[in-house]
């Protein structure tokens, strides 16, 4: 992939501002329109949400139309880079993962949300870590839609059978979960280049993945806390877990519903996020006639607790969700603000905090605390990092480049020198490059 907008190194802020304020980086902007479009990815994003943000906007605003597009994570970014820069087909609110969020951010792709404005929507109030995920220096250009944090959950019964107990600290985890493994159950079902879940064991080390250092980053995998903490998850997956080094993040609550006593392959424990919940659990009879889960209703046999720390507490774990962004080429940058308004407003952040998805407003995120789930989510979350806000992260993503590393770790080798040599690979990338580099 060519990322167009970022071949040229964006070495200083200083150079990147212009661009940004640009509105479109000198493309000729749309003819306006009433009828205004709205990228969402994938199906977090509930039918329930939806009406109500079609419904709404087009009350606030008669004559106007709100269409939803729905989109896939796997083709995401492809996608935005063929279309935000093209007047006839940009989309004019968008939904992006919060990693993916810099690059776009900082190849000018984005209207900036006004200081007046950001104060309407949350100001203070939402979700910093993914408004700074979104913004250059003091300016905002895509602000937070929803959080989720990872958690575990295991299968209660054959940890009780096993008579191991819920651990404290993350070494006692990994034994609980080697303890757990035999030859036709996974103690932890985790793919091999599973990233997203295994540089929880980084941050837990107190490792980072890369720094900005002098104007520039840097990739840290060669630090030793970084080393520590891939070495520890390598250990947990060699011994815990037999899915295989090339899977990435698969359907792990299939492994938890199956179930020891089934055909399938079966696993004692994962660890994904919170929205997993709805996969786990019974088979029911939904209100529409289709079966669905019951989300793991049956207590005796399923339950969850956070990732603990390396000296106990709470791991900081990877966090996940989206940022939502207004296109620089919006057709009617009036709707689109508007839009936001709809999204921001306390009926609709009331409304995904009950979907189970973290609220922007964090003022939002106690009404999530009144069962254990959304009081796991909470707590993993607050202790929850991010990627870095690299400008080139979202081309390093598409790559797989992570992927790669996982998948050579998984195999067992040697980590500080897979360290080295990705460190190497990675580094040219991250301030948005040359993209060729890799090539």
């Amino acid at each position: 992939m060519n990322l167009r907008r970022i071949a040229a190194p964006l070495a200083a802020t200083l150079a990147v501002v212009p661009v940004l304020a640009a509105c479109g980086s000198g493309e000729v902007e749309p003819e306006s329109s009433d009828d205004i479009v709205l990228w969402l990815v994938g199906t977090d994003t509930g039918e329930d949400l939806r009406e109500h943000l079609v419904t709404t906007f087009e009350e606030r605003n008669p004559g106007a139309t709100l269409t939803i597009e729905e989109k896939e994570w796997g083709t995401l970014v492809d996608e935005l880079d063929a279309s935000l820069g093209d007047p006839a087909a940009t989309p004019d609110v968008v939904e992006l993962g919060n990693t993916q969020a810099p690059t776009f951010t900082y190849a000018g792709d984005f209207r900036q949300i006004s200081p007046e404005l950001y104060t309407e929507l949350g100001g203070e109030d939402l979700l910093q870590s993914f408004v700074e995920a979104g913004s250059v220096d003091d300016t905002v250009y895509a602000l937070p839609y929803y959080f989720g944090s990872r958690y575990v959950f295991y299968r209660k019964d054959v940890w009780r059978e096993a008579g191991v107990d819920v651990p404290d600290t993350l070494d006692e985890f990994g034994e609980a979960v080697k303890t757990l493994h035999t030859d036709n159950m996974a103690g932890f079902a985790m793919g091999g280049q599973d990233w997203r879940n295994g540089i929880s064991w980084v941050f837990a080390h107190g490792g980072e993945l890369a720094v900005k250092q002098g104007g520039g980053w840097t990739s840290t995998l060669s630090d030793p806390n970084t080393i520590a903490g891939l070495e520890a998850w390598q250990d947990v997956y060699q011994n815990a877990s037999y899915l295989p080094a090339t899977e990435v993040d698969v359907a792990y609550w299939d492994f938890i519903n199956d179930g020891v006593d089934s055909d399938q392959p079966a696993a004692a424990t994962m660890m994904a996020p919170s929205w997993a919940r709805w996969s786990i659990g019974d088979l029911v009879q939904g209100e529409d006639g289709i079966e669905v889960r019951d989300g793991m209703a049956d207590t005796s046999t399923y339950d969850i607790f956070a990732l603990p720390g390396v000296d106990g507490g709470v791991a900081p774990v990877f966090a996940g969700g989206s940022n939502l962004a207004i296109s620089a080429l919006t057709r009617n940058a009036e709707l689109s603000e508007d839009l936001l308004r709809v999204v921001y407003s306390d009926e609709y952040q009331t409304m995904l905090a009950e979907a189970g998805l973290g609220p922007a407003n964090t003022t939002f995120t106690d009404l999530m605390t009144g069962d254990k789930f959304g009081r796991t989510l909470v707590a993993t979350a607050e202790a929850s990092q991010l990627t870095p806000p690299a400008p080139g992260w979202a081309e390093i993503e598409s790559r797989g480049i992570y992927e790669d590393l996982f998948k050579e770790i998984a195999r067992g080798g040697n980590v500080p020198a897979l360290a080295q040599e990705f460190d190497a690979r990675i580094t040219p990338l991250l301030d948005g490059g040359d993209v060729a580099a890799e090539e």
